[in-house]
This record gives structure tokens, sequence and C-alpha cells, in this order.
């Protein structure tokens, strides 16, 4: 055993002690547990809450961010966030159940893939020598595509849509499996992944390609897929509880009102929640929603106890962990205090309350609660046993540890890399060829790649280059000007094809515009449904249309392909794709795609 390795093991006996005193022992790989897992979860979770002041309690019920890449970074952000200087401090202040880690320009925990670990390691020792002695839940969102925090040099997966465009739910599986892999290297040991909403909605502003379908059997096939690929490696967490596919509004900006029926929930958003818990899915997010069939009171799910208790743990049988959305989130906000909202989350039936916007306020609310009998102490022993339990089941108990310098033998593997590029590949769906575009009689010499995204203009450009077809970019953002679209109709001038990218045309209805002005040139034009699909059920006098359900490296490497003729696009449609905005009418139905 290294000296690394010797040091990390002897900060983890305080764990192992308590373990021990459970009389069943730790399960490992080598050694097959004297009883069920279960048994030894329930076990081993009793045994360490006897140990637990009430503040430690409470403070496994929170996971939060923390301001750093490194544990003892000293960063002017955590004094005013959390009162003191480092992330190891914050651990050590509130006792806290878990962290969240971000790559955004305010919060940015990422570097690179050793840093991470290192940084892990570090607020684990923070955990484990002091307070409760109980290692953390360490998340992420990494659904892939276009919620990932851990990019490259990591293996970068498409978004939901793409991979269920493919049908394989073994890829699905794989790709699970891989990113689990890869975050518990770098000691995040809890995904937030996977979507399990059905996009019922095709103008929902925040769910859209993150979930795998907008009907409930697709997705409850890829959910479980997807569970099971990431419990191999990390606990996995199926959200938005009851279901954000239907939201017409975004729930970080407002609170959406779902107006559905309770036998339309029941049909449509409860199927991929059954099935991820019949995979056995360690943690369920709720969501900051309004649902009056569901509750008439109007509160958001996430505060609800007919949601919450009634709907998911009495009639779903539910009784993992429950962790709420973003506590930061307006929607969670719009009608209660910051003091008020984690205690009434708790009575609704919540386990753990994510980002609480002044985690010193929250953690002291559910005190006072606590000591004034407003919140029974059952209550909260209910939930930190269910936290435990989690902890132990993924063996962040007993193994909360990872060592740096191997990381990078998991990390970005060329295995990995071409199991995602295959993903990509299958995802791809042709969705309108009416002019026989495609397949292109012959390898065009030059390209204009036009329309949406600065990088993914370029990036489209040079993977076409590299494939022998001499791409130029031009991008024109989302809100194309007169003089934009002018200049693209010039810059075709000199190109063999154009290839237009669009994003969202039902919020930005002016890309219509230049798709047309680029049809009007004679030019050979090959509208691109970069993000939702959505867009290619808008008027326009463009004939031929691919999805590509996102943007990430591998997509555009498989986008390129088929554009040229190199492979064939074999992806389905995991949605229906309405007449524009008459969303009654449908245009593309789902399964549809195109190949020649």
């Amino acid at each position: 055993m290294t000296t690394r390795n010797r040091r990390f093991h002897a900060l983890a006996l305080p764990v192992a002690g308590v373990l021990a005193l459970t009389g069943v022992g730790v399960a490992t790989a080598a050694s097959a547990p004297r009883v069920s897992a279960g048994a030894q979860a329930e076990a081993a979770a009793t045994a360490a809450l006897r140990g637990l002041t009430l503040e430690q309690k409470v403070g496994q019920l929170f996971v939060t961010w923390v301001n750093g890449k490194t544990a003892d970074e000293v960063n002017p952000k955590n004094q005013t966030d959390f009162g003191v200087d480092t992330p190891a401090q914050v651990i050590a202040k509130y006792h806290l159940g878990g962290v969240i880690y971000f790559n955004n320009a305010t919060r940015d925990n990422f570097d690179d893939p050793v840093q991470v670990a290192k940084l892990s390691n570090g607020l684990q020792q923070a955990a484990v020598t002091s307070g409760a002695h109980i290692p953390l839940q360490i998340a992420a969102d990494q659904e892939g595509g276009t919620v990932t925090r851990m990019g490259a040099p990591a293996t970068e997966f498409p978004n939901a849509m793409a991979i269920s465009a493919g049908r394989d739910t073994g890829r699905a599986t794989q790709a699970a499996t891989i990113l689990g892999r890869e975050l518990r290297a770098v000691g995040i040991n809890q995904d937030f992944a996977p979507d399990a909403d059905v996009n019922s909605n095709p103008v929902n502003p925040v769910i859209g390609v993150r979930s795998f379908s907008g009907q409930p059997g697709l997705a409850s096939d890829f959910v479980t897929a997807e569970v099971k690929g990431f419990e191999r490696s990390v606990a996995a967490t199926a959200k938005h509880f009851p279901g954000h596919g239907a939201a017409p509004t975004d729930s970080h900006t407002g609170l959406p009102r779902i107006d559905n029926t309770e036998a339309q929930w029941r049909a449509t958003d409860v199927p991929p929640f059954k099935a991820a818990i019949a995979a056995g899915v360690d943690s369920i997010m709720s969501a900051h929603i309004q649902f009056p069939s569901l509750d008439p009171s109007l509160e958001p799910a996430t505060l609800s106890k007919p949601i919450i208790t009634d709907r998911l743990r009495n009639e779903l049988g539910y009784n993992g962990v429950v962790i709420t959305d973003s506590l930061e989130m307006e929607g969670v906000r719009k009608l209660h205090t910051d003091a008020e909202i984690p205690v009434l989350a708790l009575k609704a039936g919540v386990d753990q309350l994510l980002m609480p916007v002044h985690l010193d306020l929250a953690i002291n609310s559910v005190l006072s609660a606590v000591k004034s009998g407003d919140l029974p102490m059952r209550r909260i022993d209910q939930s930190v046993l269910r936290v435990l339990k989690l902890k132990f089941l993924r063996g962040i108990l007993f193994s909360p540890f990872v060592d740096p310098g191997k990381v990078m033998k998991t990390v970005g593997t060329p295995s990995s890399l071409a199991t995602a590029q295959d993903i990509a590949d299958r995802g791809i769906t042709a969705i309108a060829n009416d002019a026989g575009l495609l397949p292109l009689k012959q390898k065009p010499a030059t390209a204009l790649v036009t329309g949406w995204g600065v990088a993914t203009t370029t990036d489209l450009a040079q993977k076409l280059t590299a494939h022998g077809t001499a791409a130029t970019a031009y991008q024109t953002g989302q809100t194309p000007t007169d003089a934009q679209i002018a200049q693209a109709v010039t810059n075709a001038g000199s190109a063999d094809l154009v290839v237009v990218l669009t994003n969202n045309i039902a919020t930005y209805p002016r890309q219509t515009k230049l798709l047309d002005a680029l049809q009007a040139t004679g030019k050979p034009v090959v509208a691109v449904a970069a993000q939702i699909p959505y867009d290619a059920g808008y008027p326009t006098t463009v004939r031929t249309w691919l999805a590509t359900y996102g943007y990430i490296t591998p997509t555009l490497e498989a986008l390129a392909k088929v554009i040229l003729g190199e492979t064939k696009p074999v992806g389905k449609l995991p949605v229906d794709i309405p007449a524009g905005a008459d969303t009654q009418t449908v245009k593309y139905p789902f399964g549809h795609g195109l190949t020649w």
C-alpha cells in the first residue's frame, strides 16, 4: 500500500469503526456480505445515526456548492457565502452531507480531472476528520450534452434525446456506465441524472433534449437503462418529480404551472419515475412546479406533502432519498421566504436540501424548527437514515477517496471516446429530404456553415474541412439581422453547399428569414435543428432537414459524416414534431426518420 493510500485508509477508519459496530462487516468486492446489502445498509446507517448530534444530523440533509479548486484554497466568495475561507472549512463548519461541483463563471471547480480528484479527496478528508466523521456525497449534473460539468478530456456524450433517437437501450447503459465510471474516478459519487421528464410540451424552455422522449414508454426504457449504468459506479438521480416535461416556463426564473389532469399525469409523467424506482434508483429530485390536479394548494411540488409523500412515497412506494432541485431557483422562492423553504420541504417528505441561497439561515431554520417541536426529531432521523443508507450502498461510507495517479487511466480513454462517437453517429435524424438533395451526388469542394452558434458553426466547418470539403463559418446568432442575412447570402455565392444551423425558432423566428433567403440563392441548402428538433416543423422554403439534438464534438463529427455521405442517418424521432406553432397538428410523427 502506498503512503498516500495508507493515509486515505486511515482517514476512513472512523467510518469503518462505525460499520464495525453493526456486526455485519463492510461489504467489499472481494468479500460477499454475510447478510443482504439492504440489511447491511440499515444496520450501518442506524449505528452511524446514534453517534450524531442534532447539528450533525441536520448537516447531513444539506448539499451546497463550494468556491475553489482545492480544498484549502482561500477564496473570498467563501467568506461571502459561508463566513469561512476555504472549501474544507465549509464542510467542517456545517457537517455537510454533500457538495455539488460546477464549471461556470461564478462557481468553477474544474480545471482537469486530476485536479478534481485532489479536490474531492481534500473535501472528504475534511468530512471524515471533523464533526460527524461521515464522508460526503459529491455530486454533479452530468447528464451529457447540454448539461455537462466535466468536459474534455473526459468522455462527452450527446443529450438524452440524441441517445434515444438511436433506439438502443444497451448503448444508453454503456453511456451511463462510462459517465459514472469517469465521475467516480475523480471522486464524484453522485450524478444528478438521468432526466426522467417526458417532454410533452414542444415549447418547454428548460427540458427539451434533456428528456429522452415525448412518449412515456420510450422515456421509461431509456431511464431504466441509464439508472442501471450509472449505479455501477455512482448514485443516480431521476429528475424532476412529478414531471417537468409539460412546463410552459423555466423554473429557474419563474414558477411554472402545469394544468394537466391527474389522469394525464398518470399516463404521461409517472411511467419513467416508476421505471426508475423499479430499477433501484438511489435518489429522486423534486421539481419547483405547481400541479393543481395533484395539489390544489398550488404549493411548488418541492414543498408539497400531497406530491412528495402521498404520491411519490405512498403511491409509488419510493423510500430512497428525495432531494430538492436547487433552492436558489425562483420557482421555489415565489411563495415563501428562504427561512421557510427548508422546513416546508422536510415537512413535505424531502430528505436533502440542495443549494439554499443562505446556507446558515437554512440550517438554523431547520434547527429552530426541531427545537421548537415544529419538526419532530423522528422526521429528521428518517431522512438522515435514508442519506446514510445511500452512502453505504454506493460505497461512499467505506471508500470515499480516489487515487489521482490513476485518474487518466479511466477518464477519456480511446475505447470510451469511440463508444461516444458510435452513439452520436446513431442519433442523427433525417427529418425531410423533399428535394432529394441527400445523399449528395458528389462531395462539394466548398461549403458555408452559417446560422446559430459561434463555436458550433466554427466547429462544424472544421469537421467538414477535415473530411475533405473546405468550409468557412459565418454565424448569425438566434436573431439574425437584415445585414447578417445579406452577408450570409453573399458568402453563399462562393460555396457549393450551404449548411444552416438553427436553435429554437419558436422563440427566435427570424431564423426562418435566413433560411428562406439562403434557399432563394439556388444553392443546395441543408437545415440542421442543432438543439430541439421542433425547429423542422416551422414553415420555410428549405426542404432538407436534419436533427442532431445537440452540438457536442462527437455530434458535429457525426453530422459532418452524414452531410458528406460518409455515413447514413439512422436516428428516429423520439417526439412528435408539430406544424410550427400549431401544436395540435403533427407534421413529423414520433418514430419518423429517413435513410438512404
